[in-house]
């Protein structure tokens, strides 16, 4: 029976070529499509989820309130993880760490080598709390002196050869103009590709707090950038320790009143890590949401384009349907066959589809900047055979019942019987088509016109040809004497360094601060000389920071928002924090055009340099690099010079904003691609439906043209229906991403029309194929059974 079942199927694929591979092909790339979408939709939901303690793993998150709302840190106080330890019961293991990205220039020193290196200070639970993979040390033990430092399994080899030859050795660290000498307790394997933290090697707490001189009292007044993380005991319930630690700070200090502690699942962190006045927001997720959504999308439409096409070739099949029905065949039986079809057409196109995804997973992963592999784990075989399952069954379904339920009577007369609702059925699915088709193209135009506004949009300095890098060795500890002979380079326009970062997507350095009663919230950069003159950051008043102002020290640069947040009629001479103003800069964007120009505090502290910025004189831009490395090498003899252009970093801002550009131009085209198919499925059924009439009409003297005007009339209100409906749905999807951005482009008429006629035009070339062959048929073919 089953060989008989696939010996009909494949005489049918054979029967109906066209229609065969047109369905093969939509549900290929229909699969293709949902298959890389869900390989990246995993991979996003598994970062942060491989730590054993995953479920009573949490970050303790602060709330301050703020004149501009409820603002949400994920720093807190550097000593909050010691005492929630000794006072909460329901808490097994707690840790406080430094942020990743808390110390540039960190170089690592051992015989006679020096590396750069990511590095990050945690207390002695740290690796308890975290399942990073020590493949030497014991995690209870490794950070419990205040000399120890872990190494990354690839540090260690770049400095003692193998990971276990490092244990016990010792090496030096080397920051601006610190430097110790510590004992290598232990070593972990590489960090998993989904993790969100990243560093090289960890050092003890104990001894930053010493470096610091924080003491062992806890400052409850602190609000520092330290992440606090916490493992609940088993059976702790998670709603009591909420209860409990969200009052703490002001139980501890009555000063307190606009600070609250909150917890988050630290699984939750690369996901749902955006937070709006105290309330999670989402993030990521919402990414997640979209591609998930697009996979659905372009799923449902290879379906109904199946759907289109085997109802449009039903009239082919009509007299088979009657004698299995007169023969005694039963509907479920017709419904199996007919499901039994689909459902094959389906596992073929999956085989195809996972060609399709081998050879698009590199260039995916280059647009994305993931690692995602084809491989067969248990998870994507159960959702590749489970994708392909249901969308044989889904495709195969309405033809099924629909062809199954016709009465034997008038199919073997050749009578296709339908019905209105069929009509419509058929109909409403091509508009859904077009509409998530135009939908597309205007997302393509507004991101990409965005990305286009975010590069040439003044940012109030000029990031062209300035070249930043890390000091490290003399260069750190001799910062003066390093820029002055910098600034001689030819070649060299101005040189000047800083202590952080200058462009970032975070929330840096701050804090609130009050002049005359009012509060605001703060960023501030400790800088040297000729900062705004490097940068080109232009004075509105006042004066920039000079040698020949010993006592600029104590003396700040603000900006204009600074100013306006506090209301400050002649801020220049004024004193903020203990400290007189000597300029107003003009507002400068040094966060991503996400967020408003904040107030912000330039300190002249000539002495801490993490971060040397070059800016170099046009034209001479590669010759000048080359004199940069010489000099620094000759300067920091065993370093070598790595350098970025300060552009970089502002592009790293909008990375995902790219990644979803580029990936919404190939669903873009994806979704054309299938909705053409099933426009095409559509017109073939209406050709199909009204054979006899073309033919009759030719007879009677009709034109060709006339014939193509008959047939695509209708389908081109369809289309016109559809972009109707599109265009209020996609200006509501494009103007909800577009108010994610502080600055932003404005929604013009233009990109809604575009899309609508762009839509039109390929509607148009693909019924008018299908439409112009049914309109040459010949008429004694139409008309022959009569």
């Amino acid at each position: 029976m089953l060989q008989h079942s696939l010996l009909l199927i494949y005489r049918n694929f054979k029967r109906f070529k066209t229609t065969f591979f047109i369905n093969l092909v939509g549900l290929s790339v229909g699969l293709a499509g949902a298959l890389t979408i869900y390989l990246w939709v995993h991979d996003e939901w598994s970062f942060d989820r491989y730590h054993a303690t995953t479920g009573r793993l949490f970050q303790v998150l602060e709330n301050q309130r703020t004149a501009e709302g409820i603002d949400t840190k994920y720093g807190t106080a550097p000593l909050l993880a010691e005492a929630l330890a000794e006072e909460m019961p329901e808490i097994e293991y707690a840790a406080v760490a430094t942020p990743t990205n808390f110390f540039p220039g960190f170089t690592l020193v051992a015989q006679e080598k020096n590396v750069r290196a990511n590095a990050i200070y945690a207390s002695k639970d740290f690796f308890r709390i975290f399942s990073y993979n020590l493949l030497e040390g014991d995690p209870g033990q490794v950070l419990a002196s205040h000399a120890a430092v872990v190494l990354s399994q690839e540090m260690a080899a770049a400095l003692f050869g193998t990971a276990a030859n490092a244990v016990g050795k010792t090496l030096e660290w080397q920051m601006v103009d610190l430097k110790q000498t510590v004992l290598v307790t232990g070593v972990f394997g590489p960090i998993p590709a989904n993790s969100t933290e990243r560093f090289d090697c960890v050092l003890s707490f104990e001894a930053f707090k010493g470096i610091m001189k924080m003491g062992r009292s806890m400052n409850w007044a602190d609000d520092g950038p330290f992440g606090t993380f916490v493992v609940l005991r088993e059976g702790a319930k998670e709603s009591e320790f909420r209860a409990k630690i969200g009052g703490l700070l002001q139980r501890k200090l009555s000063t307190n009143k606009e600070r609250a502690l909150l917890v988050q699942p630290y699984a939750n962190k690369y996901l749902f890590g955006e937070y709006t006045n105290g309330v999670p927001s989402g993030g990521r997720i919402e990414y997640v949401k979209l591609f998930s959504a697009i996979a659905v999308f372009i799923l449902a439409i290879a379906c109904i384009n199946f759907m289109n096409l085997a109802t449009a070739k039903a009239s082919r099949r009509l007299k088979e349907i009657g004698i299995k029905k007169t023969l005694g065949a039963s509907r479920f039986s017709l419904v199996a066959h007919f499901l039994a079809e689909s459902v094959l057409m389906s596992f073929l196109a999956l085989l195809i589809a996972l060609v399709l995804v081998e050879l698009l997973l590199p260039q995916f992963n280059a647009i994305t900047g993931k690692q995602l592999a084809l491989a067969f784990q248990p998870h994507l075989v159960a959702a590749a055979l489970g994708l392909a399952l249901l969308t044989g069954l889904l495709a195969g379904s309405y033809p099924a019942f629909y062809l199954s339920g016709l009465p034997p009577v008038a199919v073997l007369k050749g009578r296709l019987v339908g019905s209105l609702a069929d009509l419509w059925t058929r109909k409403g699915l091509v508009v859904f088509q077009f509409m998530l088709s135009v939908l597309f193209i205007v997302c393509v135009w507004v991101i990409q016109r965005q990305i286009a506004f975010v590069q040439s949009k003044d940012l109030g300095y000029d990031r062209r040809g300035v070249v930043a890098f890390e000091a490290a060795g003399k260069a750190a500890q001799q910062p003066e004497a390093f820029l002055a002979e910098l600034k001689r380079l030819p070649g060299v326009v101005n040189a000047t360094g800083f202590w952080g970062a200058f462009v970032n997507t975070y929330d840096g350095p701050g804090g609130p601060m009050e002049w005359q009663g009012r509060e605001s919230t703060v960023h501030h950069l400790g800088v040297t000389y000729d900062m705004l003159e490097t940068l080109g950051i232009t004075l509105k008043e006042g004066r920039s920071f000079s040698p020949q102002f010993r006592s600029d020290s104590f003396q700040i640069i603000v900006n204009e928002a600074l100013v306006a947040s506090f209301g400050m009629k002649n801020p220049v001479g004024q004193v903020l924090g203990g400290q007189r103003i000597v300029g107003v800069a003009k507002d400068f964007h040094h966060q991503s055009l996400h967020e408003k120009v904040r107030p912000f505090i330039f300190r002249l502290e000539p002495k801490a340099v993490g971060t040397v910025l070059v800016r170099l004189a046009p034209g001479r831009e590669q010759e000048t690099i080359g004199r940069l490395r010489q000099f620094y090498a000759a300067f920091n003899p065993g370093y070598t010079l790595t350098h970025r252009f300060l552009d970089e970093d502002y592009q790293a801002q909008y990375a995902s904003e790219r990644r979803v550009g580029v990936l919404a131009q190939y669903f873009a085209a994806l979704a054309i691609l299938v909705s053409c198919l099933g426009l095409f499925g559509l017109t073939a059924f209406t050709a199909e439906k009204r054979r006899k009439e073309i033919g009759i009409r030719k007879v009677l003297g009709a034109s060709e043209l006339s014939i193509v005007y008959l047939l695509s009339s209708d389908l081109t209100k369809l289309v016109g229906a559809a972009i109707l409906l599109a265009l209020p749905v996609s200006y509501v999807v494009v103007k909800q991403w577009l108010d994610g951005f502080e600055y932003r482009i404005g929604l013009e008429y233009w990109y809604f029309l575009g899309a609508g006629l762009v839509a039109l035009a390929v509607a148009w070339l693909t019924i008018g194929t299908q439409a112009w062959k049914a309109s040459r048929t010949n008429p004694t073919l139409c008309l022959r059974d009569e």
